[in-house]
């Protein structure tokens, strides 16, 4: 089978911390003279995600907000958008206010930090806005939230899982430091859900996609895909749903497993 498109997860997968090794960015760049469709499918915000493919070179709708958002900039629409409910979000945001924790929560066009102590600048992107304390906006409720703190994060799991089990889906993924975040979203927000909703805006079978990932919630994109990459550093779970297991992230998994499947002559 010759796959038409790639699905590729940021951290933890085509990044190491906030950067992307020289080798994944030759390897995607093949994959686009090779005239494959690329889709960055993260956890981040779409902003940065389109900045990231603006530096590489990339062309398209981007999967943000680990799957509650399909952007596409050339029309400048959402191609899929869901919100989390706000009665979740009331209790999450008591939980963070009272709790140590570095919660980050894309809302609309800006995203919203929460931590003790106010971060340099430079930190910072445009969209990013500190606050000493989360409140919500009644017309405009949050796509993802992404909550690290161990502390905060096991009040989290013990208090919302059961009570917003039918209605949001509370996940481990791996953030821009190596450590275990929290990847908040509402119940029908998946990668896989928004990469059906990506590949129909493209007019291409998710059969015909390999997807590229390290963490729970890459699982159900896996699923989806007709073909799927783990990096080599991934969990078990996740491992055990790909087609294949590529190098570490930190080895440049990503340019490992396109050059596979370039070397098969299945790209």
């Amino acid at each position: 089978m010759r796959f038409k498109a790639l699905a590729i997860d940021l951290d933890g997968t085509l990044l190491v911390g906030d950067e992307v090794p020289d080798a994944n960015v030759q390897a995607l760049r093949a994959a686009r003279d090779a005239g494959l469709q690329v889709i960055i499918a993260t956890a981040r915000w779409s902003q940065f995600a389109l900045r990231l493919a603006d530096e590489i070179g990339l062309r398209g709708p981007v999967i943000a907000c680990s799957g509650a958002q399909v952007y596409d900039p050339e029309p400048a629409v959402d191609v899929f958008d869901h919100r989390l409910p706000a009665d979740f979000i009331d209790a999450l945001f008591e939980i963070c206010n009272s709790t140590r924790c570095i919660a980050t929560i894309t809302v609309g066009d800006h995203v919203q930090i929460k931590m003790d102590g106010e971060p340099d600048a430079e930190f910072l992107t445009p969209e990013m806005r500190w606050v000493t304390e989360l409140t919500r906006n009644t017309e405009d409720l949050p796509r993802v939230a992404a909550i690290q703190g161990s502390g905060c994060n096991a009040r989290i799991r013990d208090e919302l899982t059961e009570r917003f089990s039918d209605r949001v889906s509370i996940l481990d993924s791996i953030g821009p430091t190596g450590k275990i975040i929290l990847t908040i979203t509402a119940k029908q927000a998946t990668k896989g859900a928004a990469l059906s909703a990506a590949c129909d805006h493209l007019a291409i079978e998710p059969a015909s996609v390999v997807a590229f990932g390290d963490a729970e919630n890459d699982i159900d994109m896996f699923r989806l895909a007709g073909g799927s990459v783990a990096m080599g550093q991934a969990d078990e779970e996740t491992k055990s749903v790909a087609s294949f297991v590529s190098k570490p992230n930190y080895e440049a998994g990503v340019a490992h497993g396109i050059e596979r499947l370039l070397a098969r002559g299945e790209l």
